[in-house]
C-alpha cells in the first residue's frame, strides 16, 4: 500500500482547502511512500506553495480549459481518488481517472443519484453533522486511517516571510499591531462600517495596538472598506486588495491580534496561532470553528464567545452581534498565548 498514487479533489473555496490540510498530514503519516497529487480550483492556487507532502498538483479552470488537465490525470494512473467535493466537476474528475477505488461521501447517493454511479466507495460521514476537518479525516477511514482531528497545517514559503517582514520594518515600525479583516465576498457576512471604526479606534486608543487594515480586492468588499475609512479618526495601514494570501498569512504570524467575519484569513490564523476574535453570521460555527488555536468565537446576540456549538443553527444577521461584545472579546484574547514577537 506504500506505493498507492492517490488523488484528493478539492474544488471548494480557500478555506476548506486550508481545513483539508490536515487530512492531507494524515495521509503522509500513515503512508509515508505514497504518491499525493492535489487538484485544486483556480482562485485556491496561491495557497498551493504552503501545502506540504505533495507530489503533484493540478488547478482547474473550468470546461474546455482543463482538457490538458482532463488527459494528465487519465494517464496518471491513480489507485484512489478522495473526493472531498461532490459536486458535478469533481464528480467527472474521479470518473475520468478510472482509479480502481473511488471515495466519497455516502452523502451523495441521496443528493445525486447519478452522480453517485462515478464511485464505488462509500463513507457513512455528513458534513452537517460534522466539523469540516473530521469530514475530510473521515473520507480517509476505507485506507485504514482513523486520526485525531489537529489544527490545520501551513508552512509558509520564505519569499512571503521576507515580504511581511519588510512591509512590518518599512511601514509598521516594529509597533505591535492587529490586524483587521472586514470584507467578505458575500454581503450576508458584512458588520456595520460604523462598528467596525469603533473598534478600530478602541484598539488604537485603548489597547495601544496599531490598526492594519486587509481585505480582497472585489468591489463589495472596496465599498465596505471605503466606508469604514470614512468614518475613522484614527491612523490605520490600509493593505486591503495589496497582500497575497501567503504574505497576510507571514504578516499574521507577527499579529498581536487577528479581528475578522467568518473568512479564509481565519483559517490563517489558525493554522499559525494568531489570537483572533471572528464574528459569525449566515454560516454556522459548529463546521467552520478554530478548534485548538487561540480563538473568540462571536455569533448572534450571545454577549460572550461561544464554548459550545449546535447543529442545526440557524442564521444570524450579523448586526446581532455587539460593539461591546467585540470589544470584550479583543480585551480576552490578548490576555492568551500572544503571537511570535515582532
Amino acid at each position: 500500500m506504500g506505493s498507492l498514487k492517490i488523488l484528493l479533489i478539492q474544488l471548494r473555496r480557500l478555506g476548506d482547502l486550508i481545513l483539508t490540510t490536515p487530512a492531507i498530514s494524515a495521509l503522509r503519516e500513515y503512508l509515508p511512500g505514497a504518491q499525493i497529487t492535489l487538484a485544486v480550483s483556480r482562485e485556491c492556487e496561491s495557497l498551493l506553495p504552503a501545502i506540504q507532502g505533495l507530489q503533484k498538483t493540478f488547478v482547474t479552470k473550468r470546461g474546455l480549459r482543463d482538457l490538458l488537465t482532463w488527459m494528465q490525470i487519465r494517464r496518471a494512473g491513480f489507485d484512489c481518488v478522495i473526493d472531498f467535493t461532490r459536486n458535478d466537476r469533481s464528480a467527472w474528475l474521479t470518473l475520468l481517472s478510472a482509479a480502481p477505488r473511488r471515495i466519497v461521501s455516502d452523502r451523495l447517493k441521496i443528493k445525486s443519484k447519478f452522480r453517485a454511479r462515478f464511485y464505488n466507495e462509500f463513507v457513512d460521514c455528513t458534513m452537517k453533522q460534522m466539523h469540516t476537518i473530521d469530514y475530510g479525516l473521515a473520507l480517509l477511514q476505507p485506507l485504514g486511517i482513523s486520526a485525531v482531528a489537529g489544527d490545520p497545517v501551513l508552512d509558509l514559503p520564505a519569499a512571503a516571510k521576507e515580504r511581511a517582514s519588510a512591509l512590518i520594518s518599512g511601514q509598521i515600525r516594529h509597533q505591535s499591531f492587529a490586524v483587521f479583516h472586514p470584507g467578505s465576498a458575500r454581503a450576508e457576512k458584512l458588520w456595520e462600517s460604523e462598528r467596525w471604526s469603533q473598534i478600530i479606534k478602541f484598539a488604537a486608543t485603548e489597547l495601544h495596538l496599531f490598526p492594519v487594515l486587509s481585505g480582497g480586492a472585489n468591489n463589495l468588499e472596496r465599498a465596505h472598506l471605503a466606508a469604514i475609512r470614512e468614518k475613522l479618526q484614527t491612523a490605520v495601514l490600509d493593505l486591503s486588495g495589496q497582500l497575497d494570501l501567503l504574505v497576510l498569512a507571514a504578516l499574521l504570524e507577527h499579529a498581536r491580534l487577528l479581528v475578522t467575519v467568518d473568512s479564509a484569513p481565519m483559517h490563517l490564523a489558525t493554522a499559525i496561532g494568531t489570537p483572533q476574535v471572528v464574528l459569525f453570521g449566515p454560516t454556522n460555527p459548529f463546521h467552520w470553528h478554530p478548534r485548538k488555536s487561540p480563538a473568540a468565537i462571536l455569533f448572534g446576540d450571545s454577549p460572550e464567545p461561544l464554548h459550545h456549538f449546535q447543529v442545526p443553527e440557524p442564521k444570524r444577521p450579523m448586526n446581532q452581534i455587539s460593539t461591546g461584545a467585540v470589544i470584550d472579546a479583543m480585551r480576552s484574547m490578548l490576555s492568551a498565548p500572544a503571537a511570535s514577537a515582532v
